[in-house]
């Protein structure tokens, strides 16, 4: 495929480096670095998500299975506070 390719300075610069250390056309320059940066293969490969759990510990009295209602209680609590100022 033929087409016309502009080039940001930098990069004509490295490209042109290329091309005297490999004594490369600028064709085979072009061709090689596109598929290099085109491939995904070079990816590097991300690390997996994993979890730490932590033990918390809830405070007696807290049933960790009615967080939900404690969230409810405490938000109710800030409302009127604002309320009645």
């Amino acid at each position: 495929m033929r087409t016309t390719l502009t080039l940001e300075p930098d990069v004509a610069k490295l490209l042109t480096l290329r091309m005297t250390q490999k004594k490369q056309s600028l064709k085979r320059a072009v061709n090689d670095a596109l598929r290099i940066g085109l491939s995904d293969r070079n990816k590097p490969k991300e690390k997996p998500f994993r979890v730490k759990p932590h033990a918390c510990g809830f405070k007696p009295g807290i049933d960790m299975y009615k967080l939900g209602q404690l969230a409810d209680e405490l938000e109710t609590e800030e409302t009127l506070k604002k309320l009645l100022r």
